[in-house]
């Protein structure tokens, strides 16, 4: 079990995936479990995601323990496989329950209702490399498997 979570190739490829997804994911846990960067903070993030996408308040709380434990334990290469496979989810649950209906494209222009979904693809494609890559370099992952 231990090699299956830790396990990492320990190259540049996992190690620069997994900081980028960490640093473009950790503000979006932030805005939502602090209200920093123009978010909400975490009761209105609550209520968004039980009163108006009607998701358990279960989900509502992995989301937003996913986008910033998650995105922290990333940056420090913890575990690393585990959190994107759990980005992996939220990306898909998010194209799922909002984005699709908008289409692909992001909303350049304002022209549509809401946002695409190709970042949320972005997102899901790291994810995938992570799960099978590992940490890379300079990751506990790598201290933990030595």
């Amino acid at each position: 079990m231990k090699h299956l979570l830790f396990s990492t190739t320990g190259d540049w490829a996992g190690f620069i995936l997994r900081i980028l997804l960490g640093a473009i994911m950790l503000p979006h846990g932030a805005q939502k479990l602090f209200g920093w960067f123009g978010g909400y903070g975490f009761t209105p993030t609550m209520q968004f995601f039980t009163d108006t996408l009607k998701l358990p308040w279960i989900i509502g709380l992995l989301v937003i323990t996913l986008e910033f434990f998650g995105a922290a334990a990333l940056i420090a290469g913890f575990a690393s496989k585990v959190w994107a496979f759990g980005l992996l989810v939220v990306m898909v649950g998010a194209i799922i329950t909002t984005n699709y209906k908008h289409g692909l494209f992001m909303n350049w222009f304002g022209t549509q209702q809401g946002e695409g979904y190709e970042y949320h693809l972005l997102v899901i494609g790291i994810c995938l490399v992570i799960m099978l890559l590992g940490s890379g370099r300079l990751s506990l992952d790598n201290w933990i498997e030595k």
